[in-house]
């Protein structure tokens, strides 16, 4: 059998030596979670096979059980090639949901807490020339109410907008060789005023004196350069662009970076990429290089009926994409999940806006104590995805409603927020989609009324200048900024299946989905108070048949409904200029 997922997992900082570890492992179950006490991280053989990176609740991981599985073991052998054991060998695991601890020939290297953000130990010194043999052992459980796990659904079935759950190692995981200097990680600054793009990096080994080059590309023409003499382990540097060329939405202009970090006969070699783009709050809407653009976005779940939270393919993950931008649709909200960083190179690629999110439901967010577990898994989260152009916003927390009689504690929405813009000040943050807002940069709400009518009759007193719709007035209080209904729509549609869920009544006909989906959609884009739009959703998600796309992403409608829904999205919003 072929393994899947086989092209290069870190878009945005490429190394030429590098091993894929995708494919068949062996795997344990450990529902007792007494693996530990068994020496099961010394066992040397698992009793079944899985098919890496898929999780064992997908069809593709070759397992296929969606009951729950408290703790799960994993086992696999790699071979180290002689002319690869001179300089340092880390290991990178792309995302293992939720907790996890890593083994390497039995000895034990380290563990890692969080189901979406990457991690990386560096396993030198537990490796020799040939055979080696990997262990990784991972907890889940979405009952807890102390873990963040989007929408994997905490019931047995799946049910409403919740889905098929998600255990251990759902990303690639990979062998990269790297000299014994190297660079470890870089922050990318466009600075589109100065025309100028800043670099801020973190170095590994004994870099002091050692020479970082980089050179920057457009088409292949170098456009700027420099050199430093590295003093430590970080460096920052500055480089002057001889042409400037704005990354704007749909039409992505890229610049190619080169990194080297030189010294005692080794040299450390990093390709990336960067886009010119800011992004700046205006008068009542969001600026993207200086221009008001109205984002129509979708709601994308990021799940598939073969792989659950792992794309089948990495062309699947561009088909998405290509998906969304035929409907009319400019960016998405990337929702209740932190998306493969894949998918953030096909829209960086692509020009698709995207907004950053994390899965926060499964979390208690009326304990104060959740903070405690929710923000080191955010930071990860935003330090990962800090260099992409297309990522233009930032929202750690989704539909914060109160649990078990108790509100949010809103200072850990504050203090999530606050954190935030200090790693970022170049983006802008919500800081909890749909309610409720205690500090936030965009206001944004969540109005899913199926009547036409009456969803005009909240907005229409904004179109005269005159006071926002506000769904919890006692909750929180709008205070000027660009106000965004960031969920809308959701009209339940599948001829096929009558069984599923969606929002409010089903249409009785396509003709009446077609004028429900015009109308609402028109009310805010001629509303010149509105800076956006995110409608749910792309594509049905197992029983919630709310999509515009089949689950399997096949076309629900005919091409003449398909280019109506695509006129109605694309027509000029009453707020660009």
């Amino acid at each position: 059998m072929n393994p899947l997922r086989q092209e290069y997992p870190r878009p945005q900082m490429v190394r030429k030596h590098w091993q894929n570890l995708n494919g068949t492992w062996d795997f344990e179950y450990d529902f007792s979670k007494s693996g530990k006490e068994r020496n099961l991280q010394k066992e040397p053989n698992f009793p079944h096979k899985i098919q890496v990176p898929f999780c064992p609740e997908s069809e593709l991981s070759g397992i296929n059980n969606k009951d729950f599985l408290n703790a799960v073991w994993y086992r696999k052998t790699f071979t180290i090639p002689s002319d690869r054991k001179n300089g340092c060998l880390i290991i990178n695991f792309e995302a293992v949901d939720y907790y996890c601890e890593v083994w390497v020939n039995g000895e034990y290297i380290g563990s890692h807490k969080g189901g979406y953000t990457p991690f990386s130990f560096d396993i030198t010194s537990f490796v020799s020339e040939g055979e080696n043999t990997l262990t990784v052992y991972a907890e889940d459980d979405t009952r807890t109410g102390t873990q963040p796990s989007g929408k994997q659904c905490s019931e047995y079935n799946s049910t409403g907008c919740f889905y098929t759950r998600v255990t251990g190692i759902w990303q690639t995981v990979w062998l990269e060789y790297v000299p014994k200097n190297y660079i470890k990680a870089f922050k990318i600054v466009p600075d589109v005023d100065n025309c100028k793009v800043h670099l801020d990096l973190s170095l590994s080994g004994k870099c002091s004196r050692k020479k970082l080059n980089v050179t920057a590309k457009y088409d292949n023409r170098i456009v700027g350069d420099t050199s430093i003499k590295v003093t430590g382990s970080s460096a920052k540097l500055s480089i002057d662009l001889s042409e400037l060329h704005l990354w704007q939405p749909l039409d992505a202009k890229l610049y190619d970076l080169e990194l080297q970090l030189e010294g005692d006969n080794q040299l450390d070699t990093v390709n990336s990429y960067f886009g010119m783009r800011k992004v700046e709050i205006g008068d009542k809407a969001i600026l993207i290089n200086g221009k008001k653009i109205f984002q129509r976005l979708v709601l994308d779940q990021g799940f598939y009926p073969d792989g659950i939270y792992t794309a089948p393919s990495d062309e699947a993950l561009k088909k998405d994409i290509e998906l969304s931008v035929a409907l009319g649709f400019n960016g998405a909200r990337l929702h209740e999940k932190v998306f493969e960083r894949r998918f953030l190179y096909w829209a960086d690629k692509m020009g698709y806006l995207v907004w950053g999110e994390y899965g926060n439901w499964g979390i208690d967010h009326t304990k104060a104590s959740s903070l405690h577990t929710y923000l080191p898994e955010w930071i990860e989260a935003v330090e990962r995805d800090y260099n992409s152009p297309a990522l233009i916003g930032w929202c750690p927390f989704n539909e914060t409603w109160d649990l078990h009689g108790h509100q949010q504690y809103d200072d850990i929405l504050r203090n999530i927020y606050h954190v935030t813009k200090k790693m970022d000040s170049t983006r802008p943050v919500i800081d909890t989609s749909g309610n409720f807002h205690v500090v936030t940069d965009i206001y944004d709400l969540h109005n899913y009324k199926q009547d036409v009518e009456l969803f005009a009759k909240d907005f229409e007193p904004m179109a005269n200048g005159g006071e926002v719709f506000e769904s919890f007035p006692d909750r929180q209080k709008y205070d000027g900024q660009p106000y965004f209904i960031s969920e809308y729509g959701g009209i339940w549609w599948n001829s096929n299946d009558e069984s599923g869920w969606g929002y409010g009544d089903r249409p009785e006909s396509i003709e009446e989905f077609v004028n429900r989906y015009v109308g609402l959609t028109e009310v805010l884009i001629k509303n010149p108070s509105i800076c956006a739009l995110c409608y749910t959703q792309l594509y049905d998600v197992e029983q919630e048949q709310n999509g515009l796309y089949f689950y399997d992403r096949t076309n629900k409608f005919d091409d003449e409904v398909m280019a109506k829904l695509r006129v109605v999205m694309e027509q000029k919003a009453a707020i660009e200029d």
